[in-house]
């Protein structure tokens, strides 16, 4: 049986007296990835940032890994092998490509091994390291964000709307990108997206998030997932 990678209890949290979510719960199992879907507005994002720690909890409680998160910063999180692309693009854009790669790195002088697998994946940071960040275009900033995530070598990745305006040949790059980390090391993965057809290539299952609770769920290869996928969002 596999060890629970993410459980949420009962948690309850917003933006100082409003809150978002309301007595959420989910599981997720070590290995598994896991996609959160719902109409803007709904509280996706407040879910991964209250997971990080971002946010406070007024009630419940998070453990990563059997630890107890409820109340821990999130750069002690972090350091639970937890790898988080906000939906904002936190990238050091006046820093260069490879300084974004390699500054959340334990031991730096590991860039080289971690780097060259990222030149397979996304070819094209394989000799723009001394580019700034910010001179990118908005789907290679997309696709350097995930670059940085897998440099990590992470355990649980959590990815934020990581497709929101890219072009499909981005997005079907970051999908195998995905895919070859979670068959090349077993990560575990939860990812916030509107695109249901990315969502249904790289996750097992879903689940649908409507004014901050989950309503719904389902196996990503099961015979009408789109279909009642498309029902929530739709309405």
């Amino acid at each position: 049986m596999k060890a629970t990678a993410l459980e949420v209890e009962n948690m309850t949290c917003g933006y100082g007296n409003a809150m978002i979510l309301r007595d959420l719960s989910m599981k997720i199992i070590s290995g598994e990835s896991v996609s959160v879907l719902g109409k803007n507005g709904m509280g996706k994002s407040t879910l991964l940032k209250a997971i990080m720690g971002f946010l406070p909890k007024a009630r419940g409680s998070v453990r990563l890994f059997g630890f107890d998160t409820t109340r821990t910063r999130p750069h002690n999180i972090a350091r639970h092998g937890i790898a988080y692309a906000a939906q904002e693009q936190p990238l050091f854009t006046d820093l260069t490509v490879r300084n974004n790669l390699e500054i959340a790195l334990k031991h730096p002088e590991t860039f080289d091994q971690l780097f060259r697998p990222i030149t397979h994946l996304f070819p094209v940071f394989a000799n723009r390291l001394d580019q700034p960040a910010g001179t990118l275009s908005g789907g290679e900033q997309k696709m350097l964000l995930v670059a940085r995530c897998l440099m990590l070598r992470p355990s649980f990745i959590m990815l934020d709307e990581i497709t929101e305006g890219l072009q499909p040949l981005v997005i079907d790059n970051i999908a195998e990108a995905l895919k070859w980390e979670r068959e090349s090391h077993g990560t575990t993965m939860l990812i916030i997206e509107q695109n249901i057809q990315f969502a249904l290539k790289v996750t097992d299952r879903f689940q649908i998030m409507s004014k901050g609770a989950l309503v719904d769920s389902g196996c990503c290869d099961e015979d009408g997932a789109s279909e009642k996928i498309l029902r929530h969002l739709s309405v």
